[in-house]
């Protein structure tokens, strides 16, 4: 009678252990999972590419003095890491970070290499990252020559692109900013050729980020150069291909036009989370452009 008396003890005594495992298990476990990916989510990189439109345009009530206010507000809602400025000239560059003075920005203007002219300047937070090195260049026979232009194309078009290193996550990546041009076939062509030839010369072999503005649809001769090098349009992969998916609006709010802006990764990333922002205030739009804007994570 003691004998089964004690078996009984120590068979329930094991049921408790088992049980209170399972709880630890089913309640911990979860929590860990959920702080994990957390974790993740603070790590990702949320990414914005923006024609904002240059700021002396002739635009009468969509004018730059009239529209700035929802340039910051559409930044400070999708509040993201990095972001690809196309068609920004200095005191536009000047006034959004008077606004928004957690981002700092590199670049330089197309015309003089200095100040001069629009810029496709890169924006950063800059508690999260720290530029290592970055450069400007310009799309043309002398890509190093400030205002040079070849091609057919009758603007001066550019590059900028820096080394960066991500505090958050320890990672370092290349992040290319640009705005090709909108009426000359070969230039869109020869820049993008020159714009792999630059990724492709860099010394260190690092994930790579693309935005920009590229003037043309994704059956272009000048995206199908970007995706042969094995670049990922991230828009593509998390959204199917529609009629309703154009990014210059002309202040009209359409979207039945081409998708002409960008943003491109290696393959080191993976795209959480993508679009076309269309946000509008009182039927104004912030720019001619729709911002675009995807969420990736680093892999390596």
């Amino acid at each position: 009678m003691k004998n089964k008396i004690s078996n009984i003890s120590v068979y329930n005594y094991v049921l408790k252990i088992i049980n209170i495992s399972l709880l630890f298990f089913l309640f911990i476990f979860p929590c860990n999972q959920q702080l994990l990916s957390q974790s993740n989510f603070k790590k990702d990189i949320k990414v914005m590419s923006f024609n904002i439109r240059y700021g002396t345009a002739n635009d009468g009530e969509n004018s730059w003095e009239f529209r700035k206010k929802f340039v910051f507000e559409i930044i400070k809602k999708y509040n993201p890491d990095l972001i690809g400025l196309q068609e920004a000239l200095k005191f536009q560059i000047d006034e959004i970070l008077i606004a928004l003075p957690e981002y700092k920005f590199v670049g330089n203007g197309r015309d003089d290499g200095k100040e001069g002219g629009e810029y496709s300047c890169i924006l950063y937070k800059k508690k999260r990252f720290a530029i290592d090195s970055t450069e400007t260049f310009w799309f043309s026979e002398t890509p190093d020559i400030p205002g040079s232009k070849h091609w057919g194309n009758n603007y001066t078009r550019i590059s900028t692109w820096a080394k960066i290193s991500d505090r958050l996550n320890k990672k370092k990546y290349y992040f290319f900013n640009l705005h090709l041009d909108h009426e000359s076939q070969p230039s869109r062509e020869k820049s993008t050729e020159l714009l792999i030839k630059k990724i492709s010369g860099l010394t260190e072999k690092l994930p790579v980020i693309i935005s920009g503005d590229f003037n043309c649809g994704e059956s272009n001769a000048a995206i199908k150069t970007i995706l042969r090098f094995g670049f990922k349009d991230t828009y593509r992969l998390v959204i199917s291909s529609s009629d309703n998916e154009g990014t210059f609006n002309d202040f009209k709010g359409i979207t039945n036009g081409e998708r002409i802006d960008y943003i491109f990764t290696t393959n080191d990333f993976r795209t959480i989370e993508a679009k076309i922002i269309r946000d509008s205030f009182n039927n104004k739009f912030p720019s001619d452009h729709f911002p675009i804007y995807s969420k990736i994570r680093i892999l390596k």
